[in-house]
């Protein structure tokens, strides 16, 4: 953080148990010792008793002393102190514990350089500085949170344990920050843990809803292991026992998903059992219970404190179901990872914890008897939509969709679901499916990150609803309100710019509500850039998140097979009755009003009378989705070459969709393949996919000016690029490539090398890496409020401020303007209300 540089207010939150002096030095710590000016200091009394308030405000008089009238435990304490804050980041210290000079600010400045971080762990040593208290978090699949290297010399430790910043799952109470508005949003720490693992299960929670956690070691604090339990209560009393055993399962049963509670809970229940009698070293074989011999007389037995107290937190756990379900209810609703994506953050799930040997042996029982290992490296729920027909005969949003799906299933379990009619779809390795509306909420509950293009979103009301937490990528590598302004042309203006504001605002609505988004090139890249930032979506936490926004927007091209494409049955000569030695350009797709195939067939007209062996043939006139309608330019380029005596000679239009398994075979009876269009602004943003079939196959390329292709064409000298609608330079760029065999070998040589870019495993590589840490976009985190560095506007102050609104918006504009901005704030205001339920 710079110097000079406004600091948001923090509000440190220490509370007092029995035994003011530690506190007290804990204060004057805090006021005198750190170089972060900006702090509140809020000290609660935890019904400590005596004279301990009296004697922290003679201490500390600037200190905000707020008094409990019952001893409400740590987590109790903080809530307090938060609801009494006024800063937008929480700092919670043990009362015996001292920062570092840094501890705050370094906090504050991964706070503000990471707006995805929710909560900083501090470093945390001993008392002296030699010995490790919390340096990193670990879980056990059976909930219990512990602090790995806890105890060890510092020196012990490797340097990128405690030295590097990292995410953990928690941080440690004794020292956390928070920010403030987030850890409302979570309505704080559980106070039914009172203390131990409330920490732990706020972090897990934080998690869950897309937050991190990040462990700061220039955040520094010293503190004196269990000072504060032992004001509270000694520790053989059995009082930390029961408590952890408790808080364990209830954090257990509040966080994990149901698949995995289903397995674990029950292994659980009887592993904190046996860790029971393991600690009191009671043998049922000695007290001759399971045999039938000998006297069943238990009145001698002997029961420690702390067996007693472990299985009691059982018991009490089960009586805390009822409201512990609610609470489940509502994480589960709102938790946008899964169990997998946490894994790396637990360290080491299947960590015994207890070096006791029957214990260790219970262990590896119920580990194998439930399968928790199975349980704790669950393959992640993927479902991707699509809109188009998912056929033998595939077009390009759904051979995207189709290879979205396979690529993602090596990892994942994979849902490929259509709005069309299902209809003789391809084998595959994951399941395949069609629905529409409701038929699609289940899907969606199903799953972890749904991927939907096209007008999917319009489909699935739930993704906005109900599931406005599911992690959702937008594939926008179609730019369909482009589309529609060429496509359109011929429609009554009115009907045409209805329909063109419908087409953007279903664009609308992916933009505004997606977490990741997939392009088509660095040229579309730039053009949903400026879409978003547009909506609003480029905000100043979504930036400093990621000033690249990479993380936010990725390229990701069509892509090719990555196998060589090979012969499997007859191509498009002996289909179409076109000779062997006859010189084959091939139009590999639809004609759309967007392309230019009348300049092209105006071209071939010239080229026939030079060569009258140059052949031109259209893959596929009708489109395999029916729900695409036919365009005009389709019959207009067939009687422009019926006109000109072309049809059946050298220009051939095959009727029906080649199947996507067949392609092949048509592509490689070809020898150039060929794109035109006009100069419009659909072509600037265009990604022509049929170019891709022509660098799988290896053939030379011409295509018009002024797409991303066209540029690729030129830069690596893959064919030939003519100006648009110049239908001489088309026909001597269709002349060269078919026919100087030195330039059409030297584009297929390079051809070869340009294609393994565009291979699908490569192509897809930045959504792969999204789906193996999916998280929501930083815009879109529940709870994140920017911090800010002024106080907070109350009382008369809020009263004029907004009396000066009302005077500025009726100069501005008069009554109207007025109403308008009010009802504005009244539609914030509800949304913001819907939001947080």
């Amino acid at each position: 953080m710079a110097v000079g540089d406004p600091q948001p207010l923090v509000s440190v939150i220490v509370v007092n148990y029995r035994g003011a002096d530690d506190t007290i030095t804990c204060l004057r710590a805090l006021r005198a010792d750190l170089d972060y000016e900006n702090v509140e200091l809020i000290c609660v009394d935890n019904a400590s008793g005596g004279d301990d308030a009296a004697r922290i405000r003679a201490a500390v008089p600037d200190v905000r002393l707020i008094e409990s009238p019952v001893n409400t435990g740590f987590a109790g304490g903080c809530n307090l102190g938060a609801q009494h804050a006024n800063g937008t980041v929480l700092g919670f210290l043990n009362n015996d514990a001292r920062p570092a000079p840094a501890w705050v600010s370094a906090a504050v400045a991964e706070l503000r350089a990471q707006p995805t971080v929710a909560a900083v762990a501090s470093k945390v040593v001993d008392w002296e500085g030699t010995g490790t208290d919390f340096v990193d978090a670990g879980l056990t699949w059976f909930g219990m949170g512990y602090k790995r290297h806890a105890g060890s010399p510092l020196a012990d430790v490797p340097e990128a344990e405690h030295d590097v910043a990292k995410d953990v799952l928690f941080g440690t109470g004794s020292a956390l920050f928070v920010r403030a508005s987030v850890f409302a949003e979570l309505g704080g720490f559980d106070e039914r843990f009172f203390m131990f693992y409330e920490d732990v299960d706020l972090g897990w929670r934080l998690n869950l809803r897309g937050w991190r956690v990040r462990y700061v070691p220039e955040s520094l604090t010293y503190h004196r292991h269990h000072g504060t339990m032992s004001a509270v209560d000694a520790p053989d009393t059995g009082r930390e026992t029961f408590l952890l055993e408790r808080n364990a399962l209830a954090a257990l049963y509040k966080n994990l998903s149901d698949e995995s509670l289903a397995r674990a809970l029950p292994a659980a229940l009887a592993l904190a059992v046996r860790r029971a009698t393991a600690r009191g070293g009671i043998d049922p074989e000695q007290l001759n219970l399971e045999k039938g011999v000998g006297p069943v007389d238990t009145s001698d037995v002997a029961v420690p404190r702390t067996t007693l107290a472990g299985v009691l937190a059982v018991d009490r756990f089960v009586e805390m179901m009822p409201s512990l379900a609610e609470s489940r209810a509502i994480e589960q609703t709102a938790r946008v990872r899964t169990d997998a994506d946490l894994l790396p953050l637990l360290r080491k799930a299947l960590e015994p914890a207890y070096p006791l040997p029957d214990y260790l042996r219970a262990h590896e029982i119920l580990v194998e008897a439930f399968g928790i290992k199975d349980v704790f490296g669950q393959r992640r729920k993927i479902l991707v939509l699509t809109g188009d027909s998912i056929t033998e005969r595939m077009a390009g949003p759904a051979i995207r969709a189709w290879n979205i799906a396979s690529t993602l299933s090596a990892e994942h379990d994979v849902h490929l679901m259509t709005t069309n009619p299902l209809v003789s779809p391809p084998p595959a390795a994951f399941q395949v499916s069609s629905g529409k509306h409701r038929d699609l909420d289940g899907p969606i509950e199903w799953a972890d990150v749904v991927i939907l293009q096209g007008h999917v979103l319009e489909l699935a009301p739930s993704l906005k609803k109900q599931h406005e937490n599911k992690i959702v990528v937008a594939d926008v590598y179609d730019p369909m309100h482009l589309e529609l302004l060429e496509q359109g042309k011929d429609a009554p203006d009115d009907q045409r710019a209805l329909d063109l504001a419908g087409v953007t605002r279903v664009l609308d609505a992916q933009l505004e509500r997606a977490d990741f988004f997939l392009c088509a090139s660095e040229r579309q890249r730039h053009f949903w850039l400026g879409h978003l930032a547009a909506l609003g979506r480029l905000s100043p936490r979504l930036y400093d998140a990621d000033p690249t926004t990479q993380s936010l927007l990725a390229v990701v091209p069509f892509g090719l097979s990555p196998q060589a494409p090979t012969r499997t049955g007859p191509g498009l000569r002996s289909s179409l009755g076109i000779g062997e030695s006859d010189r084959v350009v091939l139009w590999a797709g639809g004609v759309y009003s967007w392309f230019d195939p009348l300049t092209l067939i105006r071209a071939f007209d010239l080229l026939r009378h030079r060569r009258d062996d140059a052949r031109l043939v259209f893959l596929g006139m009708k489109h395999p989705n029916p729900e695409v309608a036919e365009m005009d330019i389709g019959a207009r380029t067939v009687r422009l070459a019926d006109s000109l005596g072309l049809t059946d000679k050298n220009v051939f239009f095959n009727e029906q969709w080649v199947p996507y398994s067949d392609r092949q075979n048509w592509l490689l009876d070809a020898d150039c393949g060929v794109t035109t269009h006009y100069e419009h602004v659909e072509t600037t943003f265009a990604f022509r996919t049929r170019v891709l079939d022509y660098l799988w196959a290896g053939l030379p390329i011409v295509t018009t000016d002024g797409d991303a292709f066209a540029d690729l064409v030129r830069a690596e000298n893959l064919g030939v690029v003519v100006p648009a609608e110049d239908a001489g330079a088309l026909a001597d760029a269709l002349e060269k490539s078919l026919y100087d065999r030195e330039f059409a070998d030297a584009c297929v040589e390079r051809i070869r090398v340009v294609a393994q870019r565009y291979a699908w495993p490569e192509a897809l590589k930045p959504l792969v890496e999204f789906c193996r840490n999916p998280r929501p976009a930083a815009d879109r985190l529940p709870g994140g409020a920017d911090l800010t560095v002024s106080d907070p506007v109350r009382g008369s102050a809020l009263v004029r401020r907004d009396l000066a609104l009302v005077k500025e918006y009726l100069a501005a504009g008069g009554p109207g303007e007025l109403a308008r901005r009010a009802a504005g704030r009244v539609t914030k205001v509800a949304r913001e209300r819907l939001r947080r339920g």
